[in-house]
């Protein structure tokens, strides 16, 4: 059995469709850097304030409030990160189908919008998530309370 060759139209026309889904995941990895940063520096705040309770017996109220609001942002990054990541894997896959569809007889249309619109849907979320987190970081500088 011979495998057919395949003209170049076919693949340049597939590498064609497969490169605005590409575009979009340069977009997502430079949010999820934004992220990974920002855990970054709630890490080492946290640790900073952790290293300040050790030594004194009592908690002083400021600093657990602090670290109460770490805990929630680092939840909330971490949800973030996590739904960039998969939206990263779904656009991989919208980009692999989409491939793949060039070459296979089969109506992939379905599945190429169904993965596409979950990886939007991930995004949105993340999105949301990184929202919030702002919000609980700079609640101080407003003069409120997380």
């Amino acid at each position: 059995m011979m495998i057919a060759e395949l003209p170049i139209s076919t693949i340049a026309h597939a590498i064609q469709l497969a490169v605005a889904p590409v575009f979009l995941l340069t977009g997502v990895a430079s949010i999820l850097s934004v992220l990974t940063n920002r855990l970054g520096r709630i890490i080492d705040r946290s640790r900073f304030l952790h290293g300040r309770l050790a030594p004194s017996v009592e908690i002083d109220q400021t600093i657990s409030v602090e670290i109460k609001s770490l805990k929630q942002r680092a939840r909330l990054i971490h949800l973030a990160i996590g739904l960039c990541t998969t939206c990263l894997l779904l656009i991989c896959s919208v980009v692999a189908v989409l491939f793949l569809g060039s070459f296979i007889k089969l109506n992939m249309a379905a599945v190429i919008a169904s993965l596409f619109v979950a990886a939007m849907l991930c995004l949105i979320i993340a999105l949301l998530y990184f929202i919030c987190e702002i919000f609980i970081a700079t609640v101080h500088v407003r003069g409120g309370t997380p």
